[in-house]
Formats: C-alpha cells, structure tokens, sequence
C-alpha cells in the first residue's frame, strides 16, 4: 500500500542536514513539492525551459531525460536508489570543479536543498505522473499551515507550484489584516499608547528609555520636523518660559502652532514629492517641460495644511479626473453639451482642484520619441502601475510583469488586471481654471521673458525659413513646376521637389534644427501661464505610429465603444499574449471592491470610465492592510528617521520587516478609526516620551553593541539636516527667505558653470539655466525651486536631494567629501554668509553684539564667554586679512555661443544663445559689494554654516 502523507522538512536533522529512509509515497511528494520547484528554479532555465538552448544537451524535465545524461554527462548522472552514485549530486554540492551547478555563486542549492535531493535519489528518485502530482498538491493545499510554511490564497499563479507555495508567516507580514492589538501596561490610561509598545521592547531587552531631551533641544527639532526651518531666537525664548512654568502645556501648544503654520504643508509635502517623483521637466531624450505641473505641487501643499483625510487625497490622485469629469457631466443634458465643456475646461473650482490631482499619474519621466507606439504606452502604464504600488501600498510590482513573484503572493494574473484597470488612461495637458488660492504673483514678468526668448528663436528661424522658400521658389521656376511650401512637398518625389535644405548652408541648416527645437520650447513654456494641468483622460489608443511628450490633448474619441483588450504578457512582452484579463485589484489582500462577484470578489468595472475610481477605492479602502501600514509607516519614518518597517517602498518578503509590528498594526487602526487624518497622527507622536528622548542614552556602550541601529529606538537618533532645509535655514537666518507660498516655480542662482554647460536634448541643445531676476523671486523655499530632470540642482544634488526618476523611500544620508568643498566654498554659501553678515551689521553696532546676534540667529542660543572671546579674536584676524584683499566684481554673460554638430553633413556649427535675464540682473551681495569689515564678519557666519551645531539635529 502507497502511503500518502506529505513530506515535511520535519525530518531534517540540524546537526546532519541529512534525511531518514523514506517510503515511495513520502517520495513522491517530496518530489513533487520540494524537488521538482527545485529544479525549475535552479536548473530548468539552462536545462530545458527552451529546448533550442540546452546547455551541454542535457534536459532535466522528464526522469528519462535525467537518467539518459547528456553531451558531458554518462549515465551515472542519476542513479536512483544511491545519490552517492550520482553525478548530479556531485554537481550541486561543487564537488568537481569542472562541473559547478549551478555556475553562479547567488544560485548555488543550500545543505538542505542538497539533502532533500540525496534523500529522493536514495527512494528511488520516482517522478510521479501529472494526475499523481496534481493529487500530491491537492492534498497539500487543504493544509494551511506546515512546517514548511503558510498557504496564502490569491487568483492563482502561472503554475501550481507558485500557487500552492507557502511563505514563512513572519514574511508577510504586511498582507495579513490589521488587527488592533490590546495594549497590556496597566496604566495604559495615563500612557502614550506608542510608549507603551516602545517601553515594552525596551524592557525585554534590558534597557531603560533615554532621558527627556532639553527644552532647546525640543523646540528645534520640532520645529523642523514640522516646517523644515529653525526656530527664531524670539520662539526658542518664549518656549523657554512657557516650558519652565508647565512643559506638557508648553509642548502641546507648540505642537498645535506649528501644525497650523502654512510651512507645515511645505515641509510635508517635500517628503510626499520624493516619493511621489516631482520635477517640472519630462526627462529622457528631450525633457520637455511639464508647464503647470506647479499646480499638482501646490495641491500637495495645500492638502497637507488642510489635514485633508489620506483616503481622500488617494481616490483624488488617482482618479480626480474621473469624479471632475462625472461631476461635470451631472451638469450638462446631454454628450455633445459635455464634451464641449470639457474641452473648453468649463469646472468649478472643486472640479478644477480634482483635475490637478490626478497630476499625480503624469509624474513619472517618459518621452514617446523614437518609439512606437504600442511600446510607449506600456512604459508609460507599467512605471505608473509601479508607481501607485510602491507610493500607497509600500509593495514593488516590476517583477510582477515577467512572472509570478519570487518573494510575495502577488501572481502574474493580479498585475495584469491592476494595469488593465489603467489601459484606458491616456495623457493629456487639459484645460482647467485657476483657483482663487493659486498664487498668480509674478505672471507678467515670467511671462515677459518667455515671450521675448520665444520672439528671438522664433526670429531666427523664420530667417532661415525665409531663406530656404526664397531658394525653393526658384528651383520650382526653373523647374517649371507650381511652388508648394516645405510642409506640402514634404511626400513628393526627390525629382519633383527641391533638395531638403535648398539655399542653407551646412551652418545654416545645423542653426535652421536648433531655431526650431527653440521656436517649439518657449512656446511651449508659455502654457505656464494659462490654465492648464498635466492631467489624464479616459479615452481609446493612439492609433498614429509614434505619440511624443511635446503637446498633449484630449483626442475626440470616435470609438465610443472601445475598450482595452488586455493580456498576461508573457516576459512581459508585447509580442507573446497569454490569457485575456479583465481589470481587477491585487487577490492576495483579501479585501473586495465595489463590482465584485462570488465567482471573482476582486473585479473592478468593465466599463471605459470607473476603472481607476475602482482601484483607488480600493486601495484607500479601511480593510486595505498595505495601504493604512504603508502612511503611518511613512511619517513615523520622517519623524524619527528611521521607519518601523525598514523599507517603506517594500513590505514584501524581500524588504526589512517591522521593528515593532504590534506598533506598526495599532498605528494603522488607530489612524482609520480616527478619520485617517495626519495632524492627529503627528500630534500623537510626537506627543509621546519616546518622541522626546534626548539622543544619548545612558546605556549607549552596551546599545552599540546591542542594537547598533536603534531598533529599540532607546534614543533619538542624530541627523544631517536635509539639502532643502539647509538652504532654507540659510536663508531664515540670513533674514533674505521670501515666505510667499505657491506659484511658479522659482529659480535660484547656482554655479555658472552648471547653469550654461550645453546640455543635449534631441537634435539639439536645451537652453541654458537662466535663474530668477530679483533675491526676493530666487529666496523663496526650495520646494518651489525649478525642478529640471537634465539638470539638477548642484548645491541641494550634493546634500541629498533624490533623483526624481524614482520614488525615493529615504533620503541617501551618508557624508560626502563634496560636501565640506560646497560648505567652505561654493558660492551659494558665501553669498549667504554675507547677507548673514549684513543682517547682523544692521541690527548691532559693536562687533561683541555682532558676535553674540549671530550666535542667537544660527543657534539658537547665546554664546559662552569663551565663544565670544574667541570669535572677536578671529572676525579681528580677518579684518586685517581683507584691508589687504581686493576682491574681484561678478560679470554676468547676456548672450553665450554654442557649438555643435550638423547630424547629417558632420560638419561644425555655432550659434547665439541670448540670456536675457541678465540684461537688468540684480545679483546677491557679493564680497566686491562689501567692505572689508563685513567680508571678515562674512567668514564667522560661514563658520556658523559649516558648524555641526548648524547643520545636524539631536
């Protein structure tokens, strides 16, 4: 009789990593459920997936195949009933080093895996029929737990055995339902519910919190937490006293105030762009300008101020287009009525608010050049798809594409029916009027210079056109034939139109492409000024060959009736559709949407309009365990610096799991029941004592021993201020930050040599980096700065600001040599340091006054009598170092001469480029603006800069 328990890795011994005598049925399914996934995981790529690629002709799909050998291989390769005897053992254990399998190190089997191979092999080595396996799985599926793991129900993988793997519970942690944990400490009444879970870990591991950090200490680091500035030395004393006379209180309000403040949404929503990837620019080839997608960054802003519930701002960036669009259409009797509005972008402000949400599907880099189409618009739904998973569900789909996930519960099929809920969505620039809370300020001017650089490239190349028809009218006289201009004889014959580039010279014709691609980019960018957002519609595929990123509108759709046909991908590829799917959400979530059905619980609509509505719904859904871990996770991470669970892009298998996962669940539940409101939350944390900790703790030798990364957070972790906050804390302390909130973006002054280095974009070079005319437009926030993908910032590049590529889950903290260089030297730190001095010169007459004010604004504090006494000594020091100094005065260039090559004849080319904005420039203060008293004052505030004082948080 055949026995038919399932084999376990129960029978493993850990000193041996061998197995007992097994029967033939325990053999069997050892075969089936650990063997054979062995093999196709390990082997079968170069060993018979493709059978017209079969290394060393030797295929490892069938028991005969194994038995036969191959090329290399005799037939001892597998012995059945002696793995000694077996080559194939010899193999994976490297035991020769000519036959290394497999080859690379990364995919060398483990001792178990080993084992299990020599414990079938000694069976007999049976390879059980397809009925017989299927039998073996069967049966092994009705089991939800095993030693070897738990099953997790989903819609099914591409095969059995992806579908019936089982996970080590702890690894997933994140797909489970949220459960809100009991709290346990007796005097949980008069305890902060997150001390509670902290104190407890703390107290299994034997330790003791750290003291509460110093009033100073507080003030400082909750006022950058929540604005990204450094509290003025007015704040920082009325703290003081309100602190000594009840702390708690004092704490409270100061918490309450700077949620209030309009910065608390700018520094917010900094964290929110990095991972949602904002930049004002396309990138890629051409990195055309996204003009209005200012507006999706101060929608941002202004949720966060507004506390908006997150389930809110999800469905709104998701899908605001569709509610815009079915609001509208409430309004209007009939289509033609509704269409025609649309396009008119006829919304009421609400409509107007929801379109510039939907930005968020427009954020990514992409450029449709030199693609088909097809091809471009599944990089533009795959890299959005990824991005919606990775920035509300803290989960990577790229992988998905190709196979089954190798880590996760997340099939195939599953990603496949996420992007057919988004196959319908098509980009488009779309019209929709400013909001009344917009900031307009600075319109005319911006828009002056845009017009005049427009004018210039547009002048020039109507010369050059002008020139060419004038030698084309010619040749269609001699020729006796009728004149037609460039664009209607662009298909005629060679023979019966003049050649391409009729009367230019080589240099003409290299300057002709650039005066074209310049002529397309300023009139482009004059839609900055026009009420337009980087939105989406709902609407049927291109059908021309190729779709670029250089003006993008709603098509007319003449196929009322389409819908995306959508399949499983095999390699991802287009060219190999497996199996139609209809859109739905991730199965292995457990949580059902609007349409589902007993046969499919994870359906979203069919219809054209309603897909991405569905989806966000459903991921902003309170049961959606991903979604509500995923934010909490997020600002607890900005808040502390380190996240519960160490990979806030990644809770899948292959990412960190929770420090404190009771935490991370009670957070989650709490933040829904609450009305998934974010100040709550910050107040919440930040209200606790572990929120308050000082950064040493007294047990700090044995901590860093212990728990060198502050898992336990027994202290509050040190940290580098981030490249925005610096620049902004420069500019608060020098007095010069224009607090001014929204608008254009806004361009600083950065090293000259960035900012007129030819960058190359397609066909041509991009026009240079022109930075804004006046202090007061270029000192605002850094938020508001001018994103360009092509070229990023120097000074906030080199102090961590990500790249905008990709959805950045934490800031790069690490210090750099650069660094220091940019502190001490670069100019955007020296032409703060001397409006520093300035501001100091202004509100103190003597130098010890002048040392102590700058003390205060940088610090925060007073300084100590030997400070003073040795800061006088130095600003003295330098003050004879500079009557003997005469610095050199800064010229700006109006114009700057490029140089390039004519693609088809080879040959060299220049032209002028104009910078207009330096006609009437009004430059920071330079040390040649100064005398030598403020420039030796300039040195001691540039010593406050580069101090660690400065520039960290404890």
């Amino acid at each position: 009789m055949i026995r038919t328990s399932v084999i376990t890795l129960g029978l493993l011994t850990s000193a041996s990593l061998s197995f007992a005598e097994i029967s033939i049925g325990e053999a069997e399914s050892l075969f089936t459920l650990k063997i054979k996934p062995i093999f196709a995981e390990k082997c079968n790529g170069c060993h018979g997936d493709d059978s017209d690629k079969i290394k060393g002709g030797y295929s490892m799909l069938t028991r005969e195949d194994l038995l036969h050998g191959g090329d290399t291989f005799g037939e001892d390769v597998l012995v059945p009933g002696d793995a000694a005897k077996s080559f194939l053992v010899d193999t994976i254990k490297w035991s020769d080093p000519n036959y290394e399998m497999p080859p690379k190190e990364n995919d060398r089997l483990n001792g178990e895996q080993i084992a299990m191979v020599e414990q079938w092999i000694n069976a007999g080595a049976p390879w059980p029929n397809e009925e017989r396996q299927q039998e073996i799985i069967l049966a092994d599926s009705r089991r939800e737990i095993t030693e070897d793991g738990m099953l997790w129900r989903t819609s099914g993988g591409l095969g059995d055995e992806w579908t019936f793997r089982r996970y080590d519970p702890e690894s997933i942690w994140a797909f489970k339902p949220i459960v809100k944990p009991v709290l346990t400490r007796q005097n949980v009444e008069n305890d902060n519910p997150i001390d509670v879970f902290i104190g407890e870990k703390l107290e299994e591991a034997g330790f003791k919190p750290a003291p509460q950090a110093d009033f100073r200490t507080l003030i400082r680091r909750a006022t950058y937490d929540l604005t990204g500035l450094p509290p003025t030395p007015k704040e920082t004393q009325g703290f003081r006293l309100a602190y000594e006379e009840n702390p708690d209180k004092a704490w409270a309000d100061l918490i309450d105030r700077l949620l209030a403040s309009p910065h608390y949404g700018e520094r917010w929503a900094q964290h929110w762009l990095d991972i949602a990837r904002y930049a004002d620019t396309a990138g890629l080839s051409n990195d055309y300008e996204r003009s209005n997608a200012w507006r999706y960054r101060d929608y941002v802003i202004r949720s966060f101020n507004e506390d908006k519930p997150y389930d809110e701002f999800i469905v709104e960036q998701l899908a605001g287009d569709e509610l815009a669009d079915a609001s509208l259409r409430k309004r209007f009797n009939t289509e033609k009525e509704f269409l025609t509005a649309r396009k008119k972008g006829d919304y009421t402000p609400e409509e107007s608010e929801l379109l510039v949400a939907s930005s968020f599907l427009r954020m990514g880099p992409w450029d449709g050049a030199m693609v088909k189409t097809p091809e471009a618009r599944q990089l533009y739904l795959d890299d959005t798809l990824n991005a919606i998973s990775q920035t509300f569900l803290s989960t990577t789909l790229r992988c998905v594409k190709c196979h089954d996930s190798k880590f996760d519960p997340i099939p195939t099929k599953d990603y496949y029916r996420m992007y057919a809920a988004l196959a319908g969505t098509q980009m488009a620039e779309r019209p929709a009027p400013f909001l009344s809370e917009e900031n307009k300020v600075g319109f005319e001017g911006s828009q002056q210079l845009t017009e005049w650089l427009h004018g210039f490239a547009s002048k020039k190349k109507n010369e050059l056109v002008a020139k060419r028809e004038a030698a084309a009218r010619e040749w269609y006289e001699e020729n006796n034939l009728p004149y037609k201009d460039n664009a209607a004889r662009n298909n005629d014959p060679d023979d019966m139109k003049p050649p391409r580039h009729v009367g230019l010279s080589t240099v003409e014709q290299g300057r002709l492409k650039v005066r074209e691609q310049d002529d397309w980019i300023w009139k482009r960018r004059k839609e900055r000024y026009e009420p337009m957002v980087q939105s989406v519609y709902n609407g049927p595929d291109s059908t021309s060959k190729s779709i670029t990123g250089r003006s993008l509108r709603i098509k007319p759709n003449n196929k009322p009736d389409w819908r995306p046909q959508n399949h499983i991908l095999s390699g991802g590829s287009l060219e190999a559709p497996g199996d139609e799917v209809a859109p739905g959400v991730l199965s292995a979530l457990g949580v059902s949407t609007k349409h589902a059905s007993k046969e499919d619980p994870y359906a979203l609509t069919e219809e054209l309009s309603g897909r991405r509505l569905g989806m966000a719904k459903w991921i902003a859904d309170p049961q959606n365990p991903l979604a509500t871990r995923s934010i909490v996770n997020r600002i607890w991470q900005y808040h502390f610096g380190k996240a519960i669970a160490g990979n806030p892009n990644n809770f899948g298998v292959s990412g960190r799991r929770p420090t404190h996962p009771e935490l991370i669940d009670w957070l989650a539940a709490d933040f829904v029941e609450n009305g998934w409101t974010m100040k709550r939350l910050h107040r919440l944390i930040m209200l606790s004592e572990t929120y308050r900790q000082s950064g040493r703790n007294p047990d700090h030798d044995r901590l860093a021993n212990e728990d060198a990364n502050n898992d336990l957070f027994a202290y509050f972790p040190a940290r580098r201020l981030g490249a925005e906050e610096i620049r902004d804390s420069m500019l608060k302390v020098t007095g010069e930050l224009n607090p001014t909130p929204g608008g254009l973006p806004i361009k600083p002054e950065i090293n000259m040599e960035v900012a007129l280095q030819p960058r190359m974009i397609q066909f041509s070079l991009a026009p240079a980096y022109q930075p804004s005319r006046v202090p007061e437009q270029r000192n605002r926030r850094s938020i508001y700065a001018y994103r360009v993908r092509g070229l990023p910032n120097p000074f906030l590049e080199t102090f961590n600001q990500p790249n905008p590529n990709d959805s950045c889950e934490e800031r790069d903290a690490a210090s750099v040599s650069p660094q220091a260089f940019t502190l001490l030297n670069s100019d955007v730190v020296t032409d703060r340091s001397i409006a520093f001095a300035l501001r100091v010169e202004q509100e103190r007459d003597t130098l010890h006054a002048q040392v102590r004010r700058a003390i205060q604004l940088a610090f925060g504090r007073n300084p100590t009598l030997l400070e003073t006494e040795k800061l006088i000594a130095y600003v003295k020091e330098m003050q004879a170092y500079h009557r003997n100094v005469t610095p050199e005065k800064k010229d700006y260039p109006t114009s700057i001469t490029r140089s390039l090559v004519e693609e088809f004849s080879g040959q060299p080319f220049d032209y002028e480029e104009i910078l207009p904005v330096f006609t009437n420039y009004v430059p920071d203060k330079k040390a040649a603006d100064v005398t030598p008293e403020t420039r030796a004052l300039a040195d001691l505030c540039l010593a406050l800069f580069n101090s660690n004082e400065f520039m960290y948080l404890y």
